[in-house]
């Protein structure tokens, strides 16, 4: 009699979770370890509350993502609850994503200032941060060493240094290997990669802070016409096509001696399977000549609660969850995705599974931001425009003076004589 007291009683209780527990959607990245993470804290998220999410995989390119959450907020549409947004999307999209400070009980407030700021559109906290990123240099330690030579400080030794070791290693039998990879394809991306070159000439950041267009000068044009140079001489010609992942994938082959890409490669390229497993160091990435600076694009994803959700406060429960201290933590160890809560750069266990994150703390820091704040909505036709435009210039169908006098006019055009 007891027990099926205890049977009727158990059974009620399971029928009133149930009858309470909701469904959300989230999407996430699937670059390298991106979706394998986001499912395993949302999976653990689900066991404290009862709740259940949908995982939504978007399209690696962020090109493509964008385009289809514009697509979807502009219709209004329900289909996500938490949308994972780029670090230069709150200006673009933040009219459609609740205020987070109601739900956040302060805690923006341990997080990098410079990206609660960029979240927080006309005082509103459209986002959380979820990792922060920027542009670093992957070397082959070993095969430095094996030639006497030393991480790269300029981007002159850097191409000195891959044509001597890609000379050697295809004499010794290796045709497959390659001085330099990295992201080429016309996307964003590529943005993010000819930035690092233009601001490390000193060539400013495309459109300053006041929104003047910069990007006609003489030291932009050097580095555009420097990247030129590598194509099919220390990079292969099908870089022009590269986004992360494929320059990844030569590099963790085997395959290359440098590799520009973000911190998230560096638990892949140590992964048991690694061919490169132990062999790999991670620099700042190179000066433009001695008078340069080193420049990394500052990157990283946030998450944003749709407006259009029917459980934004639950879905704001998401967001706290997976952007939280112990959930940074553990995706740092795991996947070496960059916390953005300030404190993790100094915890030990972090710096035992990614050692890096301690002495490039000032590139992550401090990274060189897209002009996204400066020409607001229509930053992603500007960006289009540069990437366009840095395509030409290596593809060789158009020069450097060509090609940036020609951007200028564009930008011009598009920003109505600087009114952006």
């Amino acid at each position: 009699m007891k027990r099926s007291i205890f049977a009727a009683v158990v059974a009620s209780t399971l029928l009133s979770v149930s009858a309470y527990a909701e469904t959300l959607s989230i999407s996430c990245g699937a670059v390298g370890q991106e979706l394998e993470l986001c499912q395993q804290g949302v999976a653990a998220w689900e066991q404290e509350t009862g709740h259940t999410v949908k995982i939504i995989t978007t399209p690696n390119s962020t090109t493509e993502r964008l385009a289809l959450y514009q697509q979807l907020l502009a219709a209004g549409a329900d289909d996500i609850d938490v949308f994972q947004i780029d670090v230069i999307w709150p200006g673009i999209l933040g009219n459609h994503f609740i205020d987070l400070k109601p739900y956040s009980n302060g805690e923006e407030s341990s997080h990098f200032l410079s990206i609660v700021s960029n979240n927080t559109v006309k005082d509103r906290l459209v986002a959380m941060p979820w990792f922060t990123d920027a542009g670093v240099l992957y070397y082959r330690s070993d095969l430095l060493e094996k030639y006497g030579e030393k991480a790269p400080e300029t981007w002159e030794a850097l191409t000195a240094t891959a044509e001597k070791i890609m000379k050697a290693e295809r004499e010794a039998g290796n045709d497959k290997m390659w001085g330099f990879v990295w992201q080429g394809r016309a996307y964003e991306g590529l943005t993010c990669d000819a930035l690092e070159w233009v601001a490390s000439y000193n060539g400013g950041t495309i459109v300053d802070g006041d929104g003047k267009i910069t990007i006609n000068n003489d030291n932009a044009k050097q580095a555009l016409t420097t990247a030129a140079g590598w194509v099919d001489t220390i990079s292969p010609p099908g870089v022009l096509n590269y986004g992360e992942e494929e320059a990844r994938g030569v590099f963790q082959t085997g395959n290359a001696v440098f590799m520009r890409n973000w911190p998230y490669a560096w638990s892949l390229g140590n992964s048991e399977d690694s061919p490169i497993k132990g062999k790999i160091g991670v620099v700042a990435l190179p000066k433009g000549g001695e008078d340069g600076s080193h420049s990394g694009t500052l990157g990283g994803w946030q998450l944003a609660v749709s407006k259009y959700s029917k459980n934004p406060e639950l879905a704001a429960s998401l967001v706290m969850y997976l952007t939280s201290l112990e959930e940074q933590k553990r995706r740092a160890i795991v996947g070496s995705y960059n916390p953005t809560i300030e404190s993790l750069y100094s915890d030990e266990e972090v710096l035992t599974a990614v050692p890096f994150f301690g002495s490039l703390y000032d590139t992550f820091a401090n990274g060189t931001p897209r002009p996204s704040t400066a020409t607001g909505a229509k930053y992603n036709q500007v960006s289009n425009a540069f990437w366009n435009a840095t395509h030409s210039v290596l593809s060789g169908s158009q020069n450097a003076d060509v090609a940036l006098a020609k951007l200028q006019k564009d930008l011009k055009r598009i920003s109505r004589g600087g009114r952006w």
